[in-house]
């Protein structure tokens, strides 16, 4: 008597568990939990406890059977979600040419994504859900910038101290000095002596080697303001 109390008060709560769940909760295991459970309380009624403990137990495995079903259905539910949130991210990151001025970022978060879809395909919701927080994750630190420009027209030594070394060293050029051979190997055939680095002439249209995959375009324009470079970008 008492595992029948027991089962038959399991059948009944987990019938009613997931009652907030609206429209999940109609699903055919549920209503044969709560068809099962109501033949139950009547065999216990009319005295047929085998009886009633039978059905008590068949409520159970169908209130276990639509538990199973409400939580898959939330969980594509809320990849869903998730992933809707993440599309539309990577659609703004595209508009702002992000997979140019932020390939690294943008790369992690279309890889995210496609592992993303691949998870919902086999049914994986919570792995789905999670891929698609971190496509947007990725994205965090994108905005929108002016191009690195790709081009440095040389000015006097006594206006801008132009050399490869300090020009190297500019924010919008690679922000560190020590990297002016990258300049000098792209540049010297440039150059009236292309093995002296040192000279390097006014008007001279220098052009600035991409390192890190970093997209560039243009001359460079004191008028704009550029981002500095970053091999982590």
């Amino acid at each position: 008597m008492k595992k029948f109390i027991s089962v038959l008060t399991f059948a009944l709560l987990t019938g009613s568990l997931f009652a907030v769940n609206y429209s999940y909760k109609d699903n055919t295991y549920q209503r044969l939990a709560d068809e099962y459970t109501k033949k139950a309380d009547a065999a216990l009624d009319a005295g047929e406890y085998d009886l009633s403990v039978e059905y008590a137990i068949k409520a159970e495995e169908n209130a276990a059977l639509s538990k199973a079903f409400i939580e898959s259905m939330l969980a594509r539910q809320h990849a869903d979600e998730q992933m809707q949130l993440a599309e539309k991210k990577i659609e703004w990151a595209k508009s702002i040419q992000a997979e140019r001025n932020f390939p690294m970022a943008f790369s992690a978060s279309q890889e995210a994504y496609n592992n993303a879809k691949a998870a919902y395909e086999r049914e994986d919701y919570t792995s789905a859900e999670n891929y698609a927080k971190q496509a947007v994750a990725a994205l965090e630190g994108v905005r929108e910038v002016t191009p690195l420009p790709q081009f440095y027209v040389v000015r006097p030594w006594a206006e801008t101290k132009d050399c490869y070394w300090n020009i190297s060293g500019r924010q919008y050029v690679y922000n560190n000095p020590l990297l002016w051979e990258n300049l000098y190997q792209k540049n010297k055939g440039k150059m009236p002596k292309p093995n002296d680095p040192n000279l390097i002439l006014p008007g001279m249209k220098m052009e600035i080697p991409s390192l890190t995959g970093e997209y560039r375009e243009g001359t460079y324009n004191p008028s704009k303001e550029y981002e500095p470079y970053s091999a982590n970008r």
